[in-house]
């Protein structure tokens, strides 16, 4: 366990790290921080779920369809749970309780699901359709739910908010192409959720495989070279994104960290374990249930101007505390994975 978390664990949160101070002392700022994101969220993201599954079989995905209901069970039953108690309990707008929803019932399997888990299972086509099936249960389900959510209480805020932005900085076209790409997210989230690389990428290697197609394997260095630079390029963007954020404590902050990181991955290992989930994607499901936040959703509240002092508070307590909720969750599901049901 020592060595997973020194050789593993602690790599990831230096890169980190280094992209937060590169943030703080301006080496780089937001705007570059947006550029990494994109780079990674549609093109070498994508290539590296593509080039996995591809290796895989007919045999492998079959297999799966137990893996890709619990994680569409446990992930989007954990989103609405949010969503209804943030609504609820604190008192929120449905607006607010649809951007806590999907920052704190949402890990960042984009950005850091191969960095945690290739490192720790190695980069196999296993870890390729568990990234995969995650990161369509989050961008292809539990995004579109939160943005129908928030639009009917967030949408007209959203427009107001856009020409203010464009008359006071200047920045017309890029606040134009903001409006039109948040225009077709509102019209139908899921159709526009489908259209984005990381979500038909995958979708399209899952199909190559179920019709037998076997892709040259010449023509994996073409994919391969630019899914190298997903996990370095993320976890710096995630650093980067970090130094903008603002840090405060309270108890939904508190709460929100505990959905993230201990009601989700707990929830998965105890319906895997009931299903008799395969021991290794079990693993590797709990762990990609622990990671912090999704940062959609804080591009989300950001962009709406909705729930951004909690949800950033959250992202960051959430983000320091997956150094110990990480190799709590590898430990526990190993132990769990040898009982016997």
């Amino acid at each position: 366990m020592w060595d997973i978390i020194m050789k593993d664990i602690v790599p990831i949160f230096v890169i980190m790290l280094l992209g937060f101070s590169a943030g703080k002392t301006k080496a780089f700022n937001q705007d570059n921080a947006r550029s990494f994101n994109k780079l990674v969220l549609n093109y070498a993201l994508p290539a590296a779920l593509f080039v996995s599954i591809v290796k895989a079989d007919r045999h492998m995905l079959f297999e799966d369809i137990k893996l890709t209901l619990v994680s569409t069970f446990v992930i989007v039953g954990v989103f609405m749970w949010s969503f209804f108690s943030c609504y609820k309990f604190f008192k929120h707008t449905k607006g607010e309780a649809a951007v806590c929803a999907l920052i704190a019932g949402s890990p960042t399997i984009g950005f850091l699901g191969f960095a945690v888990l290739d490192p720790i299972f190695g980069a196999t086509a296993n870890t390729g359709l568990v990234v995969a099936i995650v990161s369509i249960v989050v961008n292809a389900i539990t995004i579109p739910i939160g943005l129908s959510l928030l639009n009917p209480g967030g949408a007209k805020v959203q427009n107001q908010l856009i020409k203010d932005l464009s008359t006071e900085t200047g920045v017309k076209k890029e606040i134009d192409e903001f409006e039109q790409e948040m225009q077709k997210l509102e019209k139908n989230p899921v159709i526009s959720a489908l259209t984005q690389p990381v979500a038909w990428a995958p979708i399209l290697a899952v199909i190559i495989v179920l019709l037998g197609i076997e892709f040259p394997p010449i023509l994996d260095p073409n994919f391969e070279l630019i899914s190298k630079a997903n996990s370095g390029v993320a976890v710096f963007a995630a650093g980067l994104t970090l130094s903008g954020l603002k840090f405060e404590f309270d108890l939904e902050i508190i709460y929100n960290t505990f959905i993230k990181l201990i009601l989700m991955p707990g929830l998965l290992l105890i319906v895997g374990l009931l299903v008799k989930l395969d021991p290794i994607h079990l693993q590797m499901l709990v762990l990609s249930g622990a990671l912090p936040p999704a940062f959609s959703g804080i591009i989300i509240s950001s962009r709406y101007q909705v729930y951004v002092r909690t949800g950033t508070s959250s992202l960051a307590v959430s983000v320091l505390l997956f150094m110990v909720a990480a190799p709590f969750w590898i430990w526990i599901t190993r132990m769990a994975s040898t009982w016997n049901f």
